[in-house]
């Protein structure tokens, strides 16, 4: 598809064409493998004026499910590790407070989209309408940085839930599943695993999680790169959904079996709440898709109590993981993996099931995230897609996953760090200028307003510096 061919709509980064075959059903139900859904559906917003005819409106309920289970993410597996990095009290205040936090300012781009934009407006065009070309191109620029540390955070769980899963049925008519069932593993400390397990040892030269899994994972994943019509992957995303509740139903199941084992005081460095801030901001991202999933809403005088109770649902969804799986947790607190799979033995039944429907879903969702972060790239260049251009794109996006795969498998540090730097720009930074910009030109911006606004883009900032002053 030539440039000339694109057609861009509202200032565009995407084609019209490009998105036919994908239905805003299909689109809206991605999750929960995602790093974060809003990020994935970014690069679809434009969609909206190639539908023919109009969707029609969706209730309260229908909308409020589809905030819920667009913002849910991959950091549902990572959330325990953030509330053991920043501790318990800190970290119930930090979830409640980045949620309202967040949910003012995607609140916020509503109100500026009803004075400023449309239905079909988005957050780019916005920029482009009240602050300018360059805002445009920001917006875009950290979709487009969104888009890549999803298809790393994928190609790492990928490469975890295959390798683990395939040793699984290899050992399957070996082990003592009774005894295994009962047991945890505390991979940075050994000698505190219960029933003395040990963690999972290299079997082979040519089956290693760091070394060679993730290579395999390309002879899988590049086949479905190469597919025309993407549409076909979008079949699956109902597999959202049930992982979520199934990881609900995990962690409940697990928690109650172990009872509960809180922690002595936590002493640690306020500074290491960072790592739960970092995640946060991406956890709570929808910023990029809100305005157009709440459009959908047959009560739009209703949006902000809508948008609320799906942010409070959200925010209940990640408090019930992370804090019950922290609170129940029987080992060392430190034992906490990022990926809270990773603290059970490949044995585990339940654990089994979770690795085996989260590869599924994950391995159906990549293409997806591949495909918009190379229409994404090859838009923003400029470039003319060819095949040839295709295939070293995609070659390229896998490359640089196997490598992260092998020397930085660390799906949690992925998460803080991406979240801190695009939550900053889509969050925090955009959000609070159109708003300034907007109550400008309608002649009711104050200096107070002007400097609480301000406050929110420092915090932003302080977000992210704080990433770099974390103990690891």
């Amino acid at each position: 598809m030539s440039r000339a061919e694109a057609s861009p709509l509202l200032g565009g980064a995407a084609p019209t064409n490009t998105y036919k075959t994908l239905s805003r059903d299909s689109l809206d139900s991605l999750g929960p493998a995602e790093l974060t859904a809003s990020a994935i559906l970014s690069t679809y917003t434009k969609l909206e004026k190639s539908l023919k005819p109009e969707r029609p409106k969706q209730s309260s309920l229908v909308t409020i499910f589809s905030v819920w289970n667009t913002i849910m993410g991959s950091s549902l597996l990572t959330m325990a590790w953030g509330v053991e990095r920043a501790g318990l009290p800190a970290a119930l205040i930090l979830v409640a407070f980045m949620a309202a936090l967040c949910l003012y300012t995607a609140y916020v781009l509503l109100r500026v989209n009803k004075h400023h934009g449309s239905d079909s407006c988005e957050v780019p065009a916005l920029c482009r309408t009240l602050l300018g070309r360059w805002a445009e191109v920001l917006a875009h620029m950290f979709s487009l940085l969104v888009l890549l540390g999803a298809n790393i955070v994928y190609w790492i769980l990928i490469t975890n839930f295959l390798y683990f899963t395939v040793n699984y049925f290899v050992d399957l008519h070996s082990s003592n599943t009774t005894e295994y069932n009962m047991t945890l593993l505390c991979p940075r400390h050994v000698n505190q695993s219960l029933l003395l397990a040990e963690p999972v040892e290299e079997v082979s030269p040519y089956w290693g999680l760091h070394s060679t899994v993730p290579m395999y994972v390309a002879l899988i994943v590049f086949p479905l790169l190469n597919f025309r019509n993407v549409s076909f992957f979008t079949k699956f995303n109902s597999l959202g959904t049930l992982s979520v509740v199934y990881l609900l139903i995990f962690v409940l199941v697990k928690g109650y079996s172990w009872g509960i084992h809180l922690p002595p005081l936590d002493t640690r460095p306020v500074r290491n709440a960072a790592v739960l801030s970092g995640m946060l901001a991406l956890s709570f991202y929808i910023h990029n898709i809100i305005i157009t999933i709440m459009s959908n809403n047959a009560r739009q005088d209703k949006n902000g109590r809508d948008l609320t109770i799906a942010f409070l649902l959200v925010t209940v969804t990640y408090t019930l993981v992370g804090a019950v799986f922290y609170i129940c947790f029987p080992l060392a607190k430190s034992c906490i993996e990022d990926n809270i799979l990773n603290n059970f033995d490949m044995h585990d039944i339940m654990t089994a099931v979770a690795r085996i429907l989260l590869l599924f879903q994950v391995v159906t969702v990549y293409p997806l995230v591949a495909y918009m972060l190379r229409t994404e790239a090859i838009l923003l260049l400029p470039l003319k897609e060819t095949r040839t251009l295709t295939i070293v794109i995609n070659l390229s996006i896998m490359t640089m996953c196997v490598l992260v795969a092998c020397f930085c498998p660390s799906i949690g540090t992925i998460i803080r760090y991406t979240g801190a730097v695009s939550g900053l720009v889509h969050v925090f930074a955009l959000p609070s200028l159109l708003q300034v910009r907007s109550l400008q030109l309608r002649g009711r911006l104050t200096w107070w307003k002007t400097l609480f606004y301000a406050a929110i883009v420092a915090f932003g900032a302080l977000n992210l510096l704080m990433q770099f002053f974390i103990n690891e």
